[in-house]
């Protein structure tokens, strides 16, 4: 099904019924679509609860509990917004804490009912309800306490058995369930609210990002001079590295107050002694390698093309290794550091790229890989580390740092390089600001406070009340 924003908005009570196609002559059911503003509220809810004495449903061993909240709309309808890990056979279950965001939970509306049910887990899917019980955030925020010990009750059961007491208990953890053994609850265990903070509250608060581009300029690329090479200097149109770095560029630069960046080019013999290097300037100036935006670097890029002479093989360590070392130098959250690697090919020194980028990712970095050409990109995607988590010599890496993206998904069939660039930067750039804050998180780093709005001399505010 398809419809857009304002039909969901502008629909009798925001609630937007529809068909589900998509089989030809087949009737495929209907989805509902229901609109609510969210609230602002920033704040994010931790809490952690466990379970006594909840009814058996697997005819061989207990149960298979786990819990699923739902969040009340304004329309007297639930919508989940939480489901809880499944904690296998077991009839008195702790569940490990989760955070959820409060307008996610209660859209900032404390006395709204929040409701909670229990399953049992079946592997085809068709769960058995052990119970519910409801809750609010105001209730939810006093924490662990009798408040917070709640009854599992499964409304047909108690309809049918005289003596149906409850299905049992819920409780939110703080000491391990010690106060109501006897009893079949649910108990909130642990409850905290933190706020949390967007990658725009860090860059108001003074953090500077700092790009460097680092560029393949090994011989598998082609000779420059043929149209073929993707270093091909068309006087006409922008080759797939210039392309990709000055979309990637353009948006990051605004987040850089000097506008100038370090750009690296790797797999090249150099003048005058031909000595191959995986980490040179491509100003040729090792003391200072900054160009001034990003046309500074495209008009550095294409003097390196004139000077160099493209040869093997592709090393990513070192280039992830100098911009470590500089954010290895600001770990206060004064600076994040995102590295984009343009690269055409098979990647020559896996294990020590695992390793740096391992190691990267204690620091504040990230990395962009943009793949260009036809070459098979298989190794990228492991570096990337969205499936599975990267690891090098045992060692996983405390987060994902690296995005990779293959150029070719991007270019339009139409040849509108403008459209394909939007694209490309805005894939490319989707998990910076993720990553970004996950490191600030990691480090317990707050934003500083933003400075004040700008008043020229001698003009006043004028505040009406």
């Amino acid at each position: 099904m398809f419809c857009t924003l304002g039909e969901i908005v502008g629909s009798p009570a925001s609630r937007l019924e529809k068909p589900l196609g998509g089989i030809p002559g087949k009737k495929c059911g209907t989805i509902v679509l229901s609109a609510e503003e969210l609230s602002n509220c920033r704040d994010s809810a931790t809490m952690q609860f466990c379970a006594n004495k909840l009814d058996k449903k697997d005819f061989f061993g207990k149960s298979d509990p786990f819990m699923v909240f739902y969040r009340s709309n304004e329309d007297g309808t639930f919508t989940i917004c939480h489901k809880t890990e499944v904690v296998k056979n077991t009839l008195n279950p702790v569940w490990q804490p989760f955070t959820i965001p409060v307008r996610a939970l209660c859209n900032g509306d404390y006395d709204r009912t929040i409701k909670v049910e229990v399953y049992d887990w079946d592997r085809d899917g068709s769960h058995d309800f052990i119970g519910d019980f409801t809750t609010s955030y105001r209730e939810l925020a006093r924490g662990q306490s009798q408040f917070n010990v709640y009854e599992v009750i499964n409304t047909k059961k108690k309809m049918k058995k005289k003596k149906y007491v409850n299905s049992g208990t819920c409780w939110l953890l703080g000491r391990r369930c010690k106060s109501v053994p006897s009893l079949k609850k649910v108990t909130l265990l642990s409850f905290s609210v933190e706020s949390e903070f967007t990658f725009l509250d860090y860059i108001k608060g003074g953090t500077q990002i700092n790009f460097t581009v680092a560029i393949d300029f090994t011989a598998s690329n082609g000779n420059p001079s043929q149209s073929t090479s993707l270093h091909y200097m068309n006087p006409y149109q922008l080759n797939a590295y210039a392309m990709a770095l000055k979309a990637v560029g353009e948006i990051i630069q605004d987040y850089d107050s000097d506008k100038m960046f370090p750009a690296l080019g790797f797999g090249a013999k150099l003048p005058p002694d031909g000595r191959v290097s995986h980490e040179f300037p491509l100003n040729g100036n090792i003391e200072n390698p900054y160009c001034n935006g990003i046309e500074g670097i495209l008009e550095a890029y294409h003097q390196s093309l004139r000077t160099v002479q493209l040869y093997g093989p592709t090393n990513f360590a070192p280039v992830v290794n100098h911009v470590a070392r500089y954010a290895a130098a600001v770990q206060d959250g004064s600076q994040y550091f995102v590295l984009l690697i343009i690269t055409d090919g098979v990647i020559s020194d896996m294990a020590q790229t695992k390793e740096a980028i391992v190691n990267g990712a204690k620091l504040p970095m990230s990395i962009i890989i943009v793949g260009v050409g036809q070459a098979e990109f298989d190794a990228m995607v492991e570096l990337d580390g969205d499936d599975i988590r990267i690891s090098s010599r045992g060692k996983l890496a405390e987060r994902d740092i690296v995005q990779f993206v293959p150029f070719r998904d991007y270019m339009d069939r139409t040849g509108n390089h403008v459209l394909s660039m939007a694209r490309l930067a805005k894939d490319v750039l989707a998990e910076i600001p993720d990553q970004f804050i996950s490191y600030m998180k990691s480090r317990g780093i707050k934003p500083n406070p933003a400075p004040p709005p700008y008043t020229p001399p001698g003009h006043t505010h004028h505040t009406q009340i």
